[in-house]
């Protein structure tokens, strides 16, 4: 690897530091995540695209020629770790290739199957006027039902200013149910190019797509037959804000456990089921900085690389939350493909579930009989608290609303996992927080957690050793 050559230009105030590498052209190219020495607030590289995430992170993308080692001994430099792929927890790709080839062969005979098209990202519609009316598809939540929203409510439906971030693939923000309920940036004027509110982003009217980086955080969803060849989840973020807050009382389909208060949309993950560190780290600081209360994240990794330097930066953005005092909602973990395991012991826990930050809420996953998902991940201390998570019925995009993610070819998969779990709490956090305003982040943790009701599942597997009870919790 080259060493770094010795040209560097320090300018004290506001410190600049320049790195001069040697002629790489051709190279292939490496993705880290650098943390600026206290004091440093700019740093260029020459042959680098660096991009600032936050005032201590930047990314930089240069050649694999330049050595890391170089990097850590400078003076600008606290610390350096790869930009690290970040996955959701759901996927349905097939595995087996003898099933994957059967299905193909049937394809081919059958070519009226298969279509690849992709939606392009739709306008953001205005908000539409209130209807008033009960929800016709209300009864297949049986999660609702189960956590007691309806004896909630009549304390609270939420407060309009409460805003909950969904960290995710986007949302279908045109979808009758959510778009009453998503969270309209107050500063920004729309469609007028111009960045209003001086955040650094352009007609972010209900959020941000980092994955594109655009103002239209839509959720692009494939047909089942490309999750099945390619994997991925798209339509999982629409899926999760209907949890949180699908509109209630308005004479359509379904109502998530706070159906007043805002959604806020930011994109991180590809349909195919991929982000990275980057642009997590990037979404949680937007909905820090632009007002959201609650972050859902139904995302993660199974553990860190053995041997490589820990995910420093997303624990940086997680204590960041914390130390602005929003709460961040985690999925527990579906396990080691499917089969749940405790994130105590394993040697590869979930991420960034299992972190020691105080602000984060861990969710397993329970069924309508309130036994443990098999796929859900458990912990005696690090699992706080169990939600329903397995054949969640929400919405889906395009005015849709389903349990189900695929059922075709003799292949059916329900929407199923802690990603399914954790904005049940997220929504309950916000029902609370509405109701209690005055109430600290750490109140409103302690009240989820002092508020369940026992069950035997996770007695012994979680910090609370029960199920989100959100009538219990409205009196709490």
């Amino acid at each position: 690897m080259n060493k770094v050559m010795n040209k560097m230009s320090l300018f004290l105030g506001m410190t600049v530091i320049s790195l001069s590498f040697g002629a790489q052209a051709n190279s292939k190219k490496q993705d880290l995540l650098i943390k600026l020495a206290p004091g440093v607030m700019e740093f260029q590289m020459q042959g680098a695209k660096v991009e600032k995430l936050n005032d201590s992170w930047v990314r930089v993308q240069t050649s694999s020629k330049v050595s890391v080692q170089s990097l850590e001994k400078n003076p600008a430099v606290e610390y350096v770790q790869p930009n690290y792929k970040i996955t959701l927890i759901e996927d349905y790709k097939i595995q087996d290739p003898l099933r994957r080839a059967a299905l193909a062969k049937m394809l081919s005979r059958n070519p009226q199957f298969v279509s690849l098209a992709r939606p392009d990202n739709p306008a953001i519609p205005d908000a539409p006027q209130s209807v008033s009316g009960a929800d016709p598809l209300f009864n297949k939540q049986w999660g609702m039902l189960d956590i007691g929203v309806v004896e909630a409510w009549k304390v609270t439906r939420g407060n309009p200013e409460m805003v909950v971030a969904v960290i995710d693939t986007g949302v279908d923000y045109t979808h009758e149910d959510l778009l009453p309920n998503m969270w309209r940036n107050p500063k920004e004027i729309a469609n007028n190019n111009i960045d209003d509110d001086n955040n650094g982003y352009v007609d972010d009217i209900v959020g941000w797509d980092f994955v594109t980086n655009d103002n239209k955080p839509y959720d692009l969803s494939f047909d089942s037959i490309n999750q099945l060849f390619k994997g991925g989840n798209p339509g999982h973020g629409t899926h999760v804000a209907g949890c949180v807050a699908a509109a209630g009382n308005n004479s359509k389909g379904v109502a998530g456990v706070a159906p007043n208060v805002k959604i806020m949309a930011l994109r991180f993950i590809a349909e195919r089921g991929g982000g990275t560190t980057a642009d997590a780290i990037k979404s949680i600081t937007y909905a820090v900085d632009n007002g959201a209360k609650v972050m859902n994240n139904s995302w993660g990794s199974e553990g860190e690389e053995p041997g490589a330097p820990e995910n420093k930066a997303l624990r940086d953005a997680v204590q960041y939350a914390q130390d602005k005092g929003v709460l961040f909602i985690a999925a527990a973990g579906n396990g080691h493909k499917g089969v749940g395991y405790d994130n105590d012991t394993d040697k590869l826990p979930a991420y960034p579930a299992s972190y020691d930050h105080d602000i984060i809420i861990s969710v397993a996953a329970l069924d309508v009989k309130d036994q443990l998902g098999s796929f859900s991940n458990w912990g005696a201390r690090g699992v706080d608290i169990g939600a329903p998570g397995v054949k969640v019925f929400s919405t889906t995009v395009g005015n849709n609303y389903s349990d189900t993610v695929i059922d075709k070819f003799g292949i059916k998969a329900t929407w199923d996992g802690t990603s399914m779990a954790a904005p049940h709490v997220a929504g309950a956090a916000a029902l609370y927080w509405s109701a209690n305003p005055t109430k600290s982040w750490q109140d409103v943790k302690a009240a989820l957690l002092g508020s369940v009701k026992k069950v035997n599942s996770l007695a012994n597997k979680s910090v609370s050793g029960g199920k989100l009870d959100v009538e219990a919790l409205m009196k709490y």
